[in-house]
């Protein structure tokens, strides 16, 4: 699962950056915010919760 957050991490960061540079991909800084949104959402959820494994 860490595995899967740090990728989707880096994914909006690359996205961002890409979309920043480029003025006619635009979109992709929408598509890299929502990623960031998404990555912070499970990173939340995960500390918040705790590890429960026995």
């Amino acid at each position: 699962m860490n595995i899967l957050v740090a990728i989707i991490a880096v994914a909006a960061v690359v996205l961002l950056i890409t979309g920043g540079a480029v003025p006619a991909l635009n979109f992709l800084i929408w598509v890299g915010v929502v990623l960031a949104v998404i990555a912070l959402i499970v990173f939340l959820v995960r500390f918040i919760g705790g590890n429960r494994t026995v």
